[in-house]
């Protein structure tokens, strides 16, 4: 099952795919050292195929949820 993410959440790379591709109209796959591990982007749009489009410093990628997590954390109030 894929998490789920909201449009403008940050998130950040915990493991990086073989390839990425870019979030263009014409996907390029790109190798995967432009983004690294740990970087932080914002969360653009939803693709098909369970794929976020996310804006990192050199560029918007598509990524599945599998590679990422939110950095977004919930007020401690409502973690109870």
């Amino acid at each position: 099952m894929s998490k789920e993410f909201t449009i403008g959440s940050r998130v950040r790379v915990v493991a990086l795919p073989a390839y990425v591709k870019t979030a263009e109209p014409m996907p390029m796959l790109r190798p995967p050292n432009v983004i690294h591990l740990g970087e932080e982007g914002i969360i653009i749009d939803r693709r098909p195929g369970g794929y976020w489009g996310i804006r990192f410093t050199r560029g918007a990628f598509l990524l599945d949820s599998q590679y990422i997590e939110s950095t977004d954390t919930l007020p401690e109030s409502q973690l109870e």
